[in-house]
């Protein structure tokens, strides 16, 4: 990312963390270590690009919203660990995410929300009432909805995540997570996304899927 998108990160941590009457030294302390930690080998698409996408989804999602600010630090939080051989990345972050939101004073309360819409990344599910948890998950999955070329780049940078698999079986395993966002009801929660984002997403879906299945191994 170019500098001025690092500062319009800087200004999002800045402002969500000044409401909590954070000092300024520890917010800039904070901002460049999960500046670091969203830097490290290995992420082609759980990158610093794709929290500032996240949080600008945020954004025009949060008339729905009933705890802003938590919504925005889970984003920061969400993909904080990341590690396709692993399984417990979700687990991870919400223990990233307490220990430093303990050392920044913020309350317990705010937390443990925060940790909640973190976990319900795992499988982009959530409770029927849980509306902080699906302006979370649609601002997550906004890029499925992104136009044919951005929506490959993803596609391609995912699989530069996971480099290390075979591509018979990241075919394969690829498929089926595609597949089960299509079994779906919905994909998105929030009437807006459902409302201009459900038919590109499951049109891009089915793309890929297509993609894959006419790949020759």
């Amino acid at each position: 990312m170019g500098n001025k998108k690092i500062d319009i990160l800087f200004n999002h941590w800045q402002y969500t963390l000044q409401f909590f009457g954070v000092d300024q030294y520890k917010i800039a302390a904070t901002f460049t270590q999960l500046v670091a930690a969203y830097c490290t080998a290995g992420r082609y698409y759980h990158t610093l690009q794709h929290i500032h996408h996240v949080l600008n989804n945020i954004q025009t999602l949060q008339a729905y919203t009933q705890n802003l600010p938590a919504v925005q630090l889970a984003a920061w939080f969400h993909d904080v660990v990341y590690d396709t051989q692993a399984n417990d990345n979700e687990a991870k972050s919400a223990e990233y995410a307490c220990q430093l939101l303990n050392n920044l004073a913020i309350p317990i309360s705010q937390i443990t929300i925060v940790q909640r819409l973190i976990l319900n990344t795992k499988h982009h599910q959530a409770a029927i009432d849980d509306i902080d948890s699906h302006i979370l998950l649609d601002a997550d999955l906004a890029i499925l909805a992104a136009d044919p070329v951005d929506y490959q780049k993803y596609a391609h940078a995912i699989r530069q995540e996971y480099a290390w698999v075979a591509e018979v079986e990241y075919i394969q395993g690829r498929k089926q997570v595609l597949e089960k966002f299509l079994q779906r009801q919905h994909i998105y929660f929030t009437p807006l996304m459902f409302e201009v984002a459900e038919q590109s997403a499951r049109a891009n879906l089915q793309a890929e899927i297509q993609q894959l299945s006419c790949k020759k191994i």
